[in-house]
């Protein structure tokens, strides 16, 4: 490492190839989360039906408890959405977590930050190699980049074909956070299509019950709530994982850009190449 003092730099260099374990915040396993995410739904169902008085207002709206719901209880459409909604927060507090990680890395100290420290190519070797265990297929931008810019480095001795190694590992990445979330698009279509089709099948079977010769007015009624409470639900569990949804694309897509900086900081604009030995060769 190329600075005012010689001795702090090989020593930076030294303790991030040496660093420790540090506790990185983990991603849990998507199985776990989503079967803890539903059953926390099943548990408040379970406490609101514990909660709520059969037939009054606030069962019919949360749950459709009612005497002439068309659907048997629990097998309710306000509770499938529930479930549906636990299945998509579960998901999104697994990519918090993935970003609460990411961010983790960025402040890690991964490269030397010191203003007045240069890079040469022979130090690279024992920062890759501490930076190749924190990363996989699930996690870890700024070490995949670093990573892999360090590598390019090392085989072409060329800062412009890195740049163009981290510029390509951006965008694929990029596409690689946009994938993560078309399962939880697919979920905010999915949430107020269920109740669209309760609406529907609400309405059909209040249409069928009305006989002018004996009209049940309480089963009418009935048909008609599922139909509007289905949809006011739905609705608003829509609203609310849409914007959770973004907040959360939102933490992981700004952890990336960090990571490109980063790099482009301390790394690409900090690595000394000495092109008359590179001549040489």
């Amino acid at each position: 490492m190329t600075d005012t003092s010689a001795t702090a730099g090989e020593g930076t260099v030294l303790a991030l190839a040496q660093g420790g374990p540090h506790p990185w915040p983990t991603v849990p396993a998507a199985w776990r989360v989503r079967l803890t995410a539903l059953a926390i739904a099943a548990v408040a169902i379970l406490v609101t039906t514990l909660m709520t008085v059969p037939d009054s207002p606030t069962a019919a709206l949360l749950l459709d408890r009612q005497r002439y719901s068309v659907f048997p209880y629990p097998f309710t459409i306000q509770n499938l959405i529930y479930l549906a909604l636990a299945w998509a927060m579960g998901e999104l507090y697994r990519r918090w977590r993935a970003a609460r990680r990411e961010r983790a890395f960025l402040q890690a100290g991964l490269l030397p930050e010191d203003p007045n420290s240069l890079l040469e190519l022979h130090e690279l070797g024992p920062i890759r190699r501490r930076v190749a265990e924190l990363h996989d297929a699930e996690s870890g931008f700024l070490p995949a980049l670093i990573d892999l810019t360090i590598l390019q480095l090392q085989a072409s001795r060329s800062v412009d074909q890195a740049i163009n190694v981290l510029t390509s590992s951006l965008n694929l990445m990029s596409d690689q956070v946009d994938l993560r979330y078309q399962m939880l698009r697919y979920m905010a279509w999915l949430i107020p299509t269920i109740g669209f089709l309760g609406t529907v099948i609400g309405l059909s079977l209040a249409l069928h019950l009305i006989d002018p010769a004996n009209m049940d007015l309480g089963k009418v009624v009935g048909g008609l709530s599922v139909s509007f409470y289905t949809t006011l639900v739905a609705l608003i569990a829509s609203a609310m994982m849409a914007f959770v949804q973004h907040a959360v694309q939102e933490q992981e897509e700004l952890a990336l850009n960090a990571a490109g900086q980063y790099c482009l900081k301390n790394l690409i604009n900090r690595v000394y190449v000495d092109h008359e030995s590179v001549v040489a060769r």
